[in-house]
């Protein structure tokens, strides 16, 4: 035997048959049984229902709870402006001195002196006053921050609802792909029984087909799951369906300077800050006087056992400031004064900084939808009518035609993503940034003020 013959592959066998057995190719997978299709109703288990934006914004209005927090948040601060401005009540006491004393006739009087003696504080240096400038300001900060409330809550049920809108164009979308992956399975098969095709093509396109029912099933999921979450915001149950509406977004696009201008102007959040600095300088005002003494004045008449007669009483009081000035709750006043100035320029920079990144989200998403519409969109529909034309006239095989297909639905999906996108930074743009609507109305006493006095002042 040579080296040449020992490095030689073996010959393979060859069936006596061959060529002349077909093979069935491999069946088509059968669709995701009732176990996998949890959660999702039935045909015709309930009529559909339809919700446009200005509805679910007016059933919003009404039942969101954080808006009604925000209400009541501006009715707490007017009570305490209310009390604060009230005037303190009289204090009447019954007095009597040294009983049991001994007089002349009497050994064990009923003492010296018994009486009525009624009691007034006089407030000084216009602290009723000032204190209640300073709630009925702190009322004014919760009207902003209600503003605010309000703009979180509408921006996150437009988010949510263009969410929702965009969820059922893709499902659309979905089982429009669906269907091309059914027809190239139908097409594999066929192929395979002319001997166009062998078993891999085939298990190919099964797959394919597959995955483009489990994409259907992610995408009904992902509809239903962003309804759920709009009927959260909305504070209502609904009956499940769908929203109708546009995703083309619909303010016209001006320079991040402008849109900068704009939001530090009009913000809400902004107007809050400086409504609170306000306060606070309401606050080192009412601080400053709270050392200047109050008058108690008391009067009152009783009667004098040791006299047997009748006498009055009187008094006037009031405290001397000379340890005691007030001096470090006006030091803490002034640290909030201060601190809230610095507070007002934060808001104002960590605007610039999420706008920032929302505008050049909000542009390149723009700018993608804009030429998607103008030229990709129409040449790949274009591109698969041509190709069936020439199908139509046998000139190219039908999974060309299908893979155009293909390729422009793929085309609507990143579209429909691209006009999701733009309208979700038109909205907050336009909405001053504001979202999160489940999120508690804020109070307009920032964390760290001082407000420990049982009685406002």
């Amino acid at each position: 035997m040579t080296a040449q013959e020992l490095v030689a592959p073996p010959r393979a066998p060859i069936p006596p048959e061959a060529a002349k057995a077909f093979t069935n190719p491999p069946a088509i997978p059968t669709v995701p049984g009732p176990e996998l299709r949890i959660d999702t109703p039935r045909d015709g288990e309930f009529a559909p229902s339809s919700y446009t934006l200005n509805e679910l914004l007016r059933l919003t209005g009404q039942n969101n709870p954080t808006l009604r927090q925000a209400q009541l948040h501006i009715s707490a601060e007017l009570g305490k402006a209310q009390q604060a401005g009230l005037y303190p009540n009289p204090v009447f006491s019954y007095e009597a001195e040294q009983i049991g004393v001994d007089v002349e006739g009497n050994k064990d009087s009923p003492g010296e002196f018994q009486g009525g003696v009624l009691e007034q504080r006089f407030v000084t240096a216009g602290k009723l006053r000032l204190s209640r400038e300073k709630y009925l300001r702190r009322a004014h900060v919760s009207e902003h921050l209600a503003t605010v409330q309000q703009f979180r809550v509408c921006n996150d049920v437009r988010l949510h609802f263009y969410r929702a809108l965009a969820a059922g164009e893709t499902l659309a979308i979905r089982r429009e792909l669906l269907k091309s992956s059914e027809d190239a399975a139908v097409t594999a098969q066929e192929a395979y029984n002319m001997g166009q095709v062998r078993r891999p093509e085939v298990r190919r396109a099964n797959v394919t087909l597959q995955r483009a029912r489990l994409s259907v099933m992610r995408a009904e999921n992902a509809q239903r799951e962003s309804f759920r979450r709009l009927t959260a915001l909305v504070g209502v149950a609904l009956k499940e369906g769908a929203v109708e509406g546009s995703l083309t977004p619909e303010r016209e696009a001006t320079s991040f300077e402008s849109e900068l201008g704009r939001l530090l102007a009009e913000s809400p959040e902004v107007a809050a800050a400086r409504a609170k600095l306000a306060v606070d300088r309401a606050t080192v005002e009412r601080e400053r006087v709270e050392w200047v003494p109050d008058l108690v004045a008391r009067g009152g008449a009783g009667y004098n056992f040791e006299a047997g007669e009748t006498v009055a009483v009187a008094g006037l009081s009031l405290e001397l400031p000379i340890y005691d000035r007030n001096q470090g709750t006006i030091r803490q006043a002034r640290a909030d004064y201060a601190r809230q100035q610095q507070e007002l320029r934060r808001i104002e920079l960590r605007l610039r900084n999420r706008l920032a990144m929302t505008y050049e989200q909000y542009l390149s998403s723009l700018q993608h939808a804009y030429e998607y519409e103008r030229v990709i969109l129409p040449e790949s529909k274009a591109a698969y009518a041509e190709l069936l034309e020439s199908y139509k006239r046998d000139r190219v095989d039908w999974p060309e035609v299908l893979m155009a297909q293909h390729d422009y639905f793929d085309a609507k999906l990143v579209q429909v993503d691209n006009l999701l996108e733009a309208r979700t930074h038109e909205v907050l743009i336009a909405g001053y940034l504001l979202h999160d609507g489940l999120m508690a109305a804020e109070g307009s006493t920032p964390a760290g003020h001082i407000d420990a006095t049982p009685r406002p002042r």
